[in-house]
């Protein structure tokens, strides 16, 4: 196998997050072509092509229509300009790898060596899901070579669904976060205590609870790093002591992270927290930071030792009272414990674990190919 071809609800542009992560390794082992969903209302119709980093390439779709994602209304469309750009890249020996059931029919002209499905979040439970989201899931399960899930509450979701489903939580680079030097020039003119939460700002972030610290204490910092989506930014909590900066580069996250006095996981309690797994969390612990979140599963259990947890106003407010209330001593002893933490994870680790386990499959499938053909050989002549 030489090439990967990736099917993404997620931009390669948007918060760097799991597929980066993944992606920009595995192209150490094969070429990686990450199709994204169309860009929308174009003036005309055209397939973009940029490579963002080594070994990836970028296929962005234009469109004039404006229905949203992998939607029916550009499937042929987009058939078109994946079937032309492969032919013209020269790809023919791949396999496809999807992050979204949405991009389904798009294979259906494609003729991979296998196909992987890295379930990172349940789409379905997002607001605005599609609707035809579980029946191409469904699907997907059927066809699926491997199936690769963000963390253990979605693999058990999913472990019953397919014979080959592993789990990969989110994991970290954390010589990335320890290298920070100096505080970001967006925050440096920032007064202490700071709170502070990297991330995409969407319906799974309790403003409530945002709310509520800033009221609690306006002596606080509150620093909200990431881009706000599928939300109404006007229903944001606009307190002065809130401090919307927007989404930054991942480059610039440890620069922000270490600055913080405390880092925040406010998560909503609802259907689309149910299964997610932060990567946030592993950043902030390779920062050597203290961190507050909500009782999300896959928090609490491996890192509740580490994590503070508190789900009310009152106790999450009481959570960060009490770290910004630790002596030196304890603040030290609490960045050792993170250390040993993510000493066990990394991205590169979970990256050659999912490249393990294509190429053996890869291989697999390769060996009982030729054996098929060696029996059809002998049948032929007897």
């Amino acid at each position: 196998m030489q090439t990967l071809i990736v099917f993404s609800h997620l931009r390669w542009n948007f918060v760097y997050q799991r597929p980066q992560h993944l992606l920009s390794r595995l192209a150490r082992h094969w070429r990686v072509v990450f199709i994204e969903e169309p860009m929308l209302g174009e003036a005309e119709q055209r397939l973009e092509r940029f490579s963002p980093a080594e070994g990836v390439q970028v296929w962005r779709p234009h469109v004039t229509g404006d229905a949203p994602g992998f939607h029916d209304d550009h499937i042929s469309v987009l058939q078109k300009f994946i079937t032309d750009a492969i032919r013209d890249e020269k790809i023919t020996d791949y396999w496809v790898w999807f992050y979204t059931p949405m991009a389904v029919p798009l294979a259906a002209g494609l003729n991979p060596a296998g196909i992987v499905y890295d379930c990172m979040d349940e789409l379905t439970l997002f607001k605005n899901a599609p609707r035809q989201l579980v029946q191409r899931e469904n699907v997907l399960f059927k066809e699926a070579d491997l199936v690769f899930t963000g963390g253990p509450s979605l693999y058990n979701s999913k472990k019953s669904r397919h014979p080959s489903v592993h789990c990969f939580p989110s994991s970290v680079d954390a010589r990335h976060f320890s290298g920070a030097s100096g505080d970001h020039a967006l925050q440096a003119g920032i007064a202490g205590p700071r709170l502070g939460y990297c991330g995409v700002i969407d319906e799974r972030i309790n403003m409530a609870l945002i709310d509520a610290m800033a009221t609690a204490h306006p002596d606080w910092q509150i620093v909200m790093v990431g881009p706000v989506v599928k939300i109404d930014p006007n229903g944001l909590p606009r307190q002065k002591n809130i401090h919307w900066l927007g989404q930054q580069s991942y480059n610039d996250l440890p620069a922000f992270i270490c600055g913080w006095d405390v880092c925040l996981m406010p998560f909503a309690l609802n259907e689309a927290t149910r299964f997610i797994s932060p990567t946030k969390m592993l950043e902030y612990m390779a920062c050597g930071r203290p961190s507050v979140s909500t009782s999300i599963r896959d928090v609490v259990e491996p890192y509740g030792h580490v994590v503070s947890i508190a789900d009310t106003p009152q106790d999450y407010v009481a959570a960060c009272e009490a770290i910004l209330a630790r002596t030196p001593e304890q603040q030290a002893a609490h960045a050792a414990e993170l250390a040993q933490a993510i000493a066990k994870t990394s991205w590169d680790r979970t990256a050659q674990a999912m490249a393990d386990l294509i190429a053996n499959a890869d291989q697999l499938k390769r060996d009982l190919d030729k054996a098929d053909e060696a029996n059809a050989t002998i049948a032929k002549v007897a």
